[in-house]
């Protein structure tokens, strides 16, 4: 690492001890646009970097709330507001017992790239809870949701910062958040995406992270002359973006062979399709965060405590969580054959593994693989301003072209010396761009 990278990455370490999460998407970052900042003085001058990863605003308060046998629970809400250059703050709500400030911190400073690759006028933001949602009654789920929105209510509006939902937080959640929103504020707004189709939502707005994914490995092939045709397929996860994604690669001739969870994954070598897509949604609607009932059902292997990475595959997609591929993993998955690998996790890969597959195939980052989510949270609140819903074949169309935009971004600023696209750092400097212009232009605030 260059020595002045490394002061920067130790002085962002001083300030933010015990982050790893946070660090990891920092470093990563910084190293990449390291030389165009360098070639850029004006940036340097106004200290763009030191404030691109400090967030704007942090807020962290207690939820009390009232449980279905009368005892007072307490949890920790979150939310960071990490930067608004371009727009008022956008990223998800995520309700898990692992949510810790690190983790949303890293999300909200990822979230500001990703939503200035949509071109959509979006700053970033990330939030959340450790509740864990997981066997609690609708009646528990609502009451803690409203508790939550009872103190975030103050912070957020529509033009000031629009959460969605995330890990743990689905329609239902959002459903509980903006009525309780609703009833404080006195006023329907588009303060939150993810909505019902019937009070505000948008079509396919569950399934767009995954969709917007295989659009994004679409174009990577065709760069390279191939297409989704006849290629197999590894999923993580079994929640809506592995189910958007698996629908998608089917409809374009792919074949999906795992999926997982955190029980292990199933290898079904007949492909994902039809029927067993639609049972993803029983699974997720069942609770019971586990994929072996698919195997059960459908007569297929089951892996248990493993991961996909080590069937032999042309294409590797992580969608669960973060740091779900390593670099063992990478180096089976590249010596099966494996051509591909894109992040529709954030953060999908350790840091150890995007650069091996960087080095050796083509891959590429969270931040514009899983951007189709973030777009049509935006398109969501497009259609919110306007009053009026698109059809499903509209947002879609919208979709598909914001996701070839993002692809063109990464190209035009990954291309090196050898040709090879490095999708990281086009992914990471076509953002940056974008943010670090309308910072100069707003002075030092």
């Amino acid at each position: 690492m260059d020595a002045k990278i490394k002061e920067f990455i130790d002085t962002v370490r001083m300030k933010n001890p015990g982050e790893d999460e946070f660090l990891q998407a920092v470093e990563e970052v910084v190293e990449t646009v390291w030389e165009f900042y360098q070639e850029n003085p004006h940036y340097q001058k106004a200290k763009i970097l030191e404030r691109m990863t400090e967030p704007e605003r942090v807020i962290m308060f207690r939820v009390p709330w009232v449980d279905d046998s009368g005892e007072v629970q307490v949890n920790r809400g979150y939310r960071v507001e990490f930067n608004s250059a371009i727009g008022p703050y956008k990223g998800g709500l995520r309700f898990h017992p692992s949510v810790t400030l690190s983790g949303l911190k890293f999300l909200g400073f990822e979230q500001t790239f990703k939503n200035s690759l949509t071109s959509l006028p979006m700053g970033g933001g990330k939030g959340g809870s450790d509740f864990n949602p997981k066997g609690k009654s609708d009646y528990e789920i609502m009451r803690f949701c409203q508790a939550f929105m009872s103190e975030l209510y103050r912070h957020i509006g529509p033009n000031t910062d629009v959460p969605a939902g995330d890990i743990g937080v689905g329609g239902r959640e959002i459903g509980y958040l903006f009525g309780q929103y609703k009833k404080l504020r006195n006023e329907f707004t588009g303060v939150l995406t993810g909505k019902g189709w019937e009070f505000g939502g948008s079509l396919i707005r569950p399934e767009a992270t995954g969709f917007g994914a295989i659009y994004f490995v679409r174009e990577m092939l065709a760069l390279k002359g191939q297409s989704l045709k006849g290629k197999t397929i590894a999923l993580s996860g079994f929640g809506n973006v592995a189910w958007g994604a698996a629908l998608k690669a089917v409809e374009l001739g792919g074949k999906v062979v795992t999926l997982s969870g955190p029980d292990g994954y199933i290898y079904d070598p007949e492909g994902v399709s039809g029927d067993k897509i639609d049972f993803l949604l029983e699974l997720r609607a069942s609770n019971q965060d586990v994929i072996q009932p698919y195997a059960d059902r459908y007569g297929v292997a089951f892996f248990e405590g493993k991961k996909p990475w080590e069937q032999k595959v042309d294409i590797a997609i992580p969608c669960a969580i973060q740091n779900e591929l390593n670099e063992e993993d990478c180096k089976k998955l590249i010596e099966n054959g494996c051509q591909l690998i894109a992040e529709a996790s954030n953060m999908g890969c350790t840091a150890e593994a995007a650069f091996m597959a960087t080095e050796k195939i083509l891959f590429a980052p969270g931040k514009a693989v899983n951007a189709g989510g973030v777009a049509v949270s935006g398109l969501e609140m497009s259609q919110n301003s306007m009053r009026l819903n698109w059809n499903e074949e509209e947002v879609d169309s919208r979709l598909n072209d914001i996701m070839v935009n993002i692809h063109k971004v990464c190209v035009q600023y990954g291309t090196e010396v050898n040709g090879k696209i490095n999708y990281i750092k086009g992914a990471n400097v076509g953002g940056f761009v974008k943010v670090a212009d309308a910072m100069i232009a707003q002075g030092v605030v």
